[in-house]
């Protein structure tokens, strides 16, 4: 019988620097990506972790080369991970530490983050401070926490919803954490959705026509958190979206515009770590929500917000009164945060556009700035529209002229060519539009019944183009053929969904088996749409 080893062997033992020096162990880059969270390997025969009396999901304070990180410690029995005299680190960890393969690291015990209590009075339901949520924000930033609290923070503030005041503590707090970008400019606009509507694509062709009427709009978007798609997925397809920030503000200058992913510029990053706690919960709060947007905004150097809320049985917000407080909540942190915001409530009753998923955006995106034909109506309409309120806010422009300001720069193709400027500044990438390469794997999806189509459910579509592999894997998604109103007959093609993956197919197809995401019915059912424009 193999006795189990109760002291470190030789291999094992550690040498320090002296009788009051802490041990070294060699770094090692462990390929496993656990963003947002930084996570340590140690070997369980290891002498530094027998001594120190670590414990498996323990946190752990790394300190090299005049850096130091916190991190939770996980323990290995396999040396091909890591062996007994080195300390492994996850893909991001070993990132912010700045330091090469093997290079010598210590390790101890890490005290508590300093907001920790902050955190446990907010999950026993108290209200907060401005000064607990710049802790606790600051904390996070830094990646002191660990992704149970990081959690136990976000259901909190879900469960025992923040008051505004609150949501204004925490938008400030997420501002002063990052970068903050200063255009000196007197009029800096962007616009936002907040969210929960398939193939909403109107800020990729909102951006080019306010660029192109001279307007600055500093674009930096957010990948998906829920849906099939974000901005920064669709504009992926045509152009680089992970910038420097030396090179979005570059970009920015030359010509009046960008798309980017607003990661790398370091706006609001802590918002980025909520993110990823947020994405598989599948939670998207009220106050978080309008924190997560205008610290972005702001710290992007915006002052003129146009917002959008689309609002529908289906959609993030379901009633007027809801789209009302929303709106309210908006109003209140941004008067307070001194931006001007313009809010408009649009009809979220179905997808905008034909595409779910990011290269059948893009197509959309790409027809509409050509005037091509095939070009979805309801993109097109609702893009002039924001556009033109962005318009507005230029003290040139008389009110009620934006709309026909926004429409003549598309028309002209102005919209097309700055968008083309855009994408060879970031970088573009091969695309044709005309014929898009989709998914090759595919299935339709037929109408059971003649009638007319009467209903969509959003939240059934986005989740059977994420099914499908959206937006991971680009090609990936959903292609409808008809919208609200149209009719169809008995065995009519409603859509057809694409994916890479035969795996990803099964899933989707049956995500349809359960519903097909429409309703058919009589015209009189089709439900009636509540806007604001």
């Amino acid at each position: 019988m193999n006795k189990v080893p109760t002291e470190p062997s030789a291999a094992c033992q550690v040498p320090s620097n002296g009788p009051f020096s802490p041990a070294r162990l060699s770094l090692r880059r462990v390929l496993i990506d656990t963003s947002p969270e930084n996570v340590a390997y140690m070997h369980r025969d290891c002498e530094v972790y027998r001594a120190e009396g670590f414990k498996a999901l323990s946190k752990v304070e790394i300190r090299s080369n005049g850096r130091s990180i916190l991190a939770t410690l996980n323990v290995v029995d396999d040396e091909n991970i890591v062996a007994c005299g080195e300390l492994g680190l996850s893909k991001a960890a070993f990132a912010q530490m700045g330091v090469v393969h093997g290079h010598t690291a210590t390790v101890s015990q890490a005290e508590p983050p300093e907001s920790i209590g902050a955190l446990h009075r907010k999950l026993d339901g108290e209200r907060l401070k401005l000064d607990d949520f710049r802790a606790i924000v600051r904390d996070i930033a830094e990646h002191h926490y660990s992704k149970i609290e990081l959690t136990a923070f976000v259901v909190a503030t879900c469960r025992d919803e923040l008051d505004r005041e609150e949501v204004y503590f925490l938008t400030d707090a997420m501002i002063e954490v990052g970068r903050r970008l200063d255009w000196h400019e007197h009029l800096v606009v962007d616009k936002h959705c907040i969210g929960g509507i398939p193939g909403n694509r109107t800020s990729m062709l909102v951006v080019p026509i306010v660029a192109a009427h001279g307007l600055l709009c500093p674009k930096t978007s957010s990948r998906a958190i829920t849906s099939p798609a974000g901005t920064a997925d669709t504009m992926e397809v045509l152009a680089n979206v992970e910038l420097p920030v030396e090179q979005l503000e570059e970009i920015v200058r030359n010509h009046r515009g960008c798309i980017a992913w607003g990661g790398t510029a370091n706006l609001s990053p802590s918002d980025d770590v909520l993110i990823s706690v947020e994405r598989p919960l599948s939670l998207d709060s009220p106050g978080q929500m309008v924190a997560s947007i205008l610290s972005k905004k702001i710290a992007a150097g915006s002052n003129h917000l146009v917002l959008d809320i689309p609002i529908g049985p289906t959609a993030k917000v379901r009633s007027m009164p809801d789209a009302q407080r929303l709106r309210r909540l908006f109003e209140y942190v941004a008067k307070r945060m001194s931006l001007s915001l313009d809010v408009v409530i649009t009809d979220g009753r179905q997808p905008i556009g034909f595409g779910i998923g990011p290269v059948l955006e893009a197509r959309d995106v790409m027809r509409v700035l050509e005037n091509d034909p095939r070009a979805p109506v309801d993109l097109r309409q609702k893009s002039l529209r924001l556009a033109g309120r962005l318009i507005e806010c230029d003290p040139d422009v008389r009110g009620g002229d934006g709309f026909t300001i926004a429409r003549d720069i598309l028309d002209s193709g102005r919209a097309l060519a700055k968008m083309n400027d855009i994408i060879q500044a970031q970088g573009s990438k091969s695309f044709d539009h005309n014929h898009p390469e989709l998914g090759a794997l595919n299935f339709e999806v037929r109408a059971p019944e003649a009638g007319v189509v009467a209903g969509f459910d959003n939240l059934q579509l986005a989740r059977i183009a994420r099914f499908a592999g959206a937006p991971k894997v680009k090609n990936a998604g959903v292609d409808l053929m008809c919208k609200l109103g149209d009719t169809v007959e008995a065995g009519a093609l409603l859509y057809r969904v694409h994916a890479g993956f035969a795996a990803d197919l099964e899933f989707a197809r049956q995500a349809c088996s359960k519903s097909t995401g429409y309703t058919i019915g009589r015209a009189d059912q089709v439900p009636h749409v509540f806007v604001e424009f």
